[in-house]
């Protein structure tokens, strides 16, 4: 190799060692499930709702800001003070925490049914796989980040 391909050399190794330094940090952004979501019936295939979700002291929790069918709809199987309050704006996800890539020890609250289950979520590219636990069952759904 002559000096100026030494020299040229050099400077692409330079460049690609920076661009994949800069790299990780650009890909941690988007690690993260802070955001919105579009929330599929995995029964239907159907997108029913936005839910924003959001971290507050390590904790991830997160709130329905949009129903796409029934915008007013309320929550009639709810019980105790939560019966009948709309659940646009309802905190469906509550209590979980980050370990290795994955979100668990928490709840998620399924309006329709006025049930709470423990549940967990990780990502899978630009797809957040939320699952709830009731026992040893599960039911899971892939949410997409909302653009």
């Amino acid at each position: 190799m002559t000096m100026s391909g030494t020299r040229s050399f050099a400077l692409v190794s330079a460049f690609v060692g920076i661009g994949l330094l800069a790299q990780p940090q650009h890909a941690d952004a988007f690690e993260s499930p802070v955001g919105v979501w579009k929330t599929i019936d995995d029964e239907t295939g159907e997108a029913k709702s936005l839910v924003k979700l959001y971290e507050k002291d390590g904790v991830l929790y997160g709130r329905i800001v949009k129903l796409f069918k029934d915008p007013d709809a309320t929550c009639d199987a709810c019980e105790g003070e939560d019966k009948g309050a709309p659940i646009n704006g309802m905190v469906i996800l509550w209590g979980l925490e980050e370990n290795d890539g994955e979100w668990s020890g928490g709840k998620i609250f399924d309006p329709k049914k006025g049930k709470t289950y423990r549940a967990k979520l990780w990502l899978e590219g630009n797809e957040l796989v939320v699952r709830g636990y009731a026992g040893p069952f599960y039911r899971t759904q892939t949410w997409r980040r909302a653009e």
